[in-house]
């Protein structure tokens, strides 16, 4: 290892790590969440390379650590803790654990422009002249809204923007 990598691998692991808990503590309470995600998800990622350089620049004290049963017991302790997370949403699918919202955003886009207009409290027609004044093709006011983004060419999220109007 190089002497500058040994020279930053600690403040670099640290920096980061400040990071990744600030951020972390963010998302939890929900502080807007929208400057956090990506920044926690991408540093957090980032900081594999100082850890990997870390753990490289600390390899000998790291081996009597290794060889202690607190260090395995502290692992499995770990490892028990995720397991808390994960198994309860097993079976779940691919959205599991999802927010709530994502899956009523999922069924309001499931549904027919004259379903959506009703839960909107709008008639067919005014929310099909929205769409269309947004630049989508209603072919039939019972063709599903993901239908009509993909046949007009367009993102479903961008339906979003319409809907939320």
């Amino acid at each position: 290892m190089t002497p500058f990598l040994k020279r930053i691998a600690t403040p670099l692991l640290t920096g980061l790590f400040l990071i990744s808990l600030l951020s972390g503590l963010a998302l939890f309470f929900h502080w807007n969440p929208a400057w956090f995600h990506s920044m926690h998800e991408w540093l957090s990622l980032l900081l594999i390379l100082p850890f990997v350089l870390h753990v490289w620049k600390n390899w000998r004290p790291m081996l009597g650590y290794l060889r202690r049963p607190l260090f395995a017991g502290t692992l499995a302790v770990s490892a028990l803790a995720a397991a808390a997370f994960i198994v309860p949403s097993m079976g779940q699918g691919a959205g599991g654990g999802r927010p709530p919202a994502f899956a009523v955003a999922q069924k309001m886009l499931d549904g027919s422009v004259a379903e959506v207009a009703a839960v909107l409290g709008e008639t067919p027609a005014t929310l099909s002249a929205t769409l269309e004044a947004a630049g989508f093709a209603v072919a039939d006011t019972d063709q599903s809204l993901s239908e009509l983004a993909a046949t007009s060419g367009r993102a479903r999220n961008d339906l979003f923007a319409v809907l939320a109007r």
